[in-house]
């Protein structure tokens, strides 16, 4: 489980631990905030009071719904 792990990595290294980590093929769960960690996910979940609000690709979940409304303002 990573936590806001690349939070203070450049973009760069934050490339490069990515690239780590599908090379490893490893389950990882990523709680972040910043959209470069999470748009090459498989599966992203949106987390709203507690529960899970929307969950899909970054393809799937941008175009409507929460995560929508969170990264078109």
């Amino acid at each position: 489980m990573l936590d806001e792990a690349t939070s203070a990595l450049d973009t760069v290294i934050e490339a490069a631990v990515e690239a780590n980590l599908r090379e490893r093929k490893v389950t990882a769960i990523v709680v972040a905030h910043r959209l470069s960690t999470i748009r090459d996910a498989d599966e992203i979940l949106v987390v709203d009071q507690g529960r899970i609000a929307q969950r899909g690709t970054y393809a799937e979940i941008s175009r409507e719904g929460l995560f929508a409304e969170l990264i078109n303002g």
